[in-house]
């Protein structure tokens, strides 16, 4: 996977916000250049180079099916090296050299809510990430009142936090200890996981949070080990997860973990070792399987070389065919004609299509027609509510013999009953 490592150069001076809004009418025999700021490499390297390359099959697979208004869409694709600073500096540059009318990312809460409220909040232009969670963007969205150009294509941890908080009691995981990364992603999730987990009659021994990229995670193992829990819950990524994992267990911790959504990896399985990890278990944000589906699994892999079942990789495929069928189907690229486009892409009354160019073709000439779409995507029928969240099933999950098996499913019904016994 070299090809996605391409590294952010340092260097580049500050030079603002362009504010702007894009909105100059689509020109025939162009290209349309898509912003895209993945985690390519860093701790959450794994994610962003599923996530590019998914994005990538879904701009080529509009590209076959119209040409985006005798335009092709092309993917900008800048590393944000799993960092803040590095992310919004490449959001700028997408921004003011590249005059993207879009930006998807990034894929951790951590460059996500920068990006958004630094730069393409004050710039008024669309934002799409695949996989930032934190419910903090919610409340950015609420809060900024921005018309809807923020969307995510994954469930708000503070619906994950309260599904991962019955699945523990469900194991018999009664006192629980929490090491959990320390940035929007982490803080956010352990706050949502140990108010539903106390509300649901379990305890929380210990927390404690720890700082990305340390040569050691001995001190914060140690301070969960204190209490004695009967089970961990780590909220990490793979790279640093796996030292926090191998540190809990040399020192003598209960192979009884509970793992979020982003420890669904192959990477992380290898490095601490299949046999320690033969009663943890994990939640994930679900899909409601379609053609869509059967589409993605079938073709991903021979595209990528990359596992389609790696986080982050089939959310990200539909976040790349929202934007790219919204750009085909309009005339212009400001925000807000994308963010309406969109609506009619996703209205749940609109006529089904589901991921491919054929179907894609299907969706064009619908629009065109005057008619609407409800996209029934990889992980299943996508619908923006006004912060820009969705809603869906969660995926429940165990690691055995090496190999991440699904073991069960949490309704969206279900997890709408269990959020409202929790409360807000």
């Amino acid at each position: 996977m070299i090809q996605f490592r391409r590294m952010f150069k340092p260097g580049w001076l500050w030079l603002g916000v362009i504010t702007a809004v894009l909105s100059t009418p689509v020109a025939h025999g162009c290209e349309i250049p898509v912003g895209l700021v993945m985690e390519l490499t860093g701790p959450a390297g794994e994610y962003g180079q599923a996530a590019a390359k998914s994005v990538e099959m879904a701009f080529r697979d509009v590209n076959t099916a119209s040409s985006a208004q005798g335009c092709r869409l092309v993917a900008v694709t800048k590393d944000s090296q799993s960092q803040a600073s590095v992310a919004v500096d490449a959001a700028n540059q997408l921004l003011q050299l590249n005059k993207v009318p879009v930006i998807i990312g990034g894929i951790i809460s951590s460059t996500t809510i920068p990006i958004l409220t630094t730069v393409a909040g004050p710039a008024k232009i669309l934002q799409v990430s695949p996989a930032a969670s934190s419910p903090k963007l919610t409340t950015i969205s609420r809060e900024a009142k921005n018309q809807g150009l923020f969307l995510r294509t994954i469930t708000s941890d503070a619906l994950q936090g309260t599904v991962a908080a019955r699945y523990a009691l469900d194991q018999g995981f009664k006192k629980i200890a929490v090491i959990y990364v320390n940035n929007d992603f982490g803080v956010s999730l352990h706050a949502e996981f140990s108010r539903a987990f106390k509300a649901l009659g379990g305890s929380i021994l210990v927390a404690t949070p720890y700082n990305e990229r340390q040569s050691s995670y001995a001190a914060e193992v140690t301070t969960a080990l204190a209490g004695h829990p009967d089970a961990l819950y780590l909220i990490s990524t793979p790279v640093d997860g796996a030292t926090i994992a191998r540190t809990w267990i040399s020192q003598g911790g209960t192979r009884k973990l509970l793992l979020n959504d982003g420890m669904n990896s192959a990477d992380f399985i290898s490095a601490v070792g299949a046999k320690y990890l033969n009663e943890a278990f994990g939640t994930s944000s679900g899909t409601q399987p379609s053609a869509s589906t059967a589409y993605f699994e079938q073709t991903f892999k021979t595209y990528s070389g990359i596992d389609p079942a790696s986080p982050a990789a089939d959310r990200a495929y539909d976040a790349g065919a929202i934007v790219g069928l919204a750009l085909a189907s309009s005339t212009k690229r400001d925000a807000a004609t994308l963010r309406a486009t969109i609506g009619r892409l996703t209205d749940p009354k609109g006529e089904v299509i589901h991921a491919g160019s054929s179907e894609f073709s299907k969706a064009l000439g619908l629009l065109k027609a005057g008619k609407t779409v409800r996209y029934e995507g990889v992980i299943g029928p996508v619908i923006f509510d006004t912060s820009g969240d969705i809603t869906g099933p969660f995926r429940l999950w165990r690691i055995t013999n090496g190999k991440v098996t699904t073991v069960g499913e949490m309704s969206a019904e279900v997890v709408s009953t269990l959020k409202a016994r929790v409360g807000p």
